[in-house]
């Protein structure tokens, strides 16, 4: 299969296509940069609107995971940013794509978990409704902006992906230096859920959506057993021998991030992904511990 992948660098796009280039498939990323004479690549621009289309023809799949990082203190510039990378990006690839003579019979394109908002207890699934923050507003128009992709018979996944765990990257990799010197606590209130997926999970996933011709339209890709914050920091210090007593309070989240970014920190949501497990998904870590022992072997035995 000819697959073309956006954000193929990232924390799950480089975990991606080492499997699927393991697995002989022709993986060709679509980037940002110009791309040199005879190089294996797509390039292309959301901001100027620019895109390879002669080279996007005949690609059987395409897998679209770029867009600015969340992380970081949210200006309006940087906000501007998040929103611009996600949703002109998708609308430029989707309709670059439904103009192709050969078109990909699946795109699989990612979303988030913050499409729900902040939920507090309340069980989530792929049925609920939209919640009403700035992340919320986003993954609906995220989402929305597949559209042309779908109405030109496109299978379209939009994958809701939750927070990716791996010691590589990502929200772990930035909390395990604290932990590990008993520094570590929960954040703010510590009873916002986290809706948390280990990074094989979420690639097996991909995998099964794209090989899956009943999975359509939102998929929730976080494991079946989400877990408040407190009991995430609970489990992360007992595992690493550590206290995790030192609360981060909401104040000290609002100076270091700002209003807006402090609050989806402190924000959650109580996922599940009953649409990927009724299509017969089989998660191989479904209980935080039994992640957490499996991502932090490797690196405690190193040390």
């Amino acid at each position: 299969m000819k697959i073309v992948v956006s954000g193929s660098t990232g924390l799950i796009g480089s975990a991606l296509t080492q499997v699927l280039q393991r697995r002989d498939q022709d993986v060709v990323p679509l980037v940002r940069r110009r791309v040199a004479p005879g190089e294996h690549a797509l390039a292309w621009d959301a901001e100027r609107g620019t895109i390879d289309r002669v080279g996007l023809e005949g690609a059987d799949a395409v897998i679209h995971l770029a867009g600015e990082n969340v992380f970081g203190r949210w200006s309006a510039a940087k906000k501007r940013r998040i929103r611009d990378s996600r949703v002109q990006g998708t609308r430029l690839l989707c309709d670059a794509l439904a103009g192709l003579h050969r078109r990909p019979t699946t795109l699989l394109a990612a979303s988030a978990v913050g499409y729900y908002g902040d939920r507090g207890e309340e069980a989530v699934t792929e049925a609920s409704a939209p919640g009403e923050d700035f992340m919320a507003h986003l993954a609906r128009d995220w989402e929305a902006a597949t559209a042309p992709a779908t109405h030109a018979g496109i299978r379209v996944v939009n994958m809701r992906i939750g927070v990716v765990l791996t010691t590589t990257g990502g929200a772990l990799a930035i909390m395990l230096p604290a932990f590990r010197l008993g520094l570590g606590g929960p954040i703010g209130s510590g009873d916002q859920y986290l809706s948390w997926i280990v990074l094989d999970d979420i690639v097996n996933a991909m995998l099964h959506a794209l090989n899956n011709q009943n999975l359509v339209g939102p998929v929730n890709l976080t494991a079946p057993a989400p877990v408040t914050n407190r009991d995430f920091v609970t489990t992360l210090g007992r595992l690493l021998r550590r206290p995790a007593v030192f609360r981060v309070p909401a104040l000290a989240l609002r100076m270091i991030f700002g209003t807006d970014s402090a609050a989806l920190v402190q924000s959650g949501q109580r996922v599940l992904p009953a649409r990927l497990t009724a299509s017969g998904f089989d998660f191989a870590f479904k209980d935080i511990e039994q992640a957490l022992r499996y991502l932090l072997a490797p690196a405690e035995r190193a040390r």
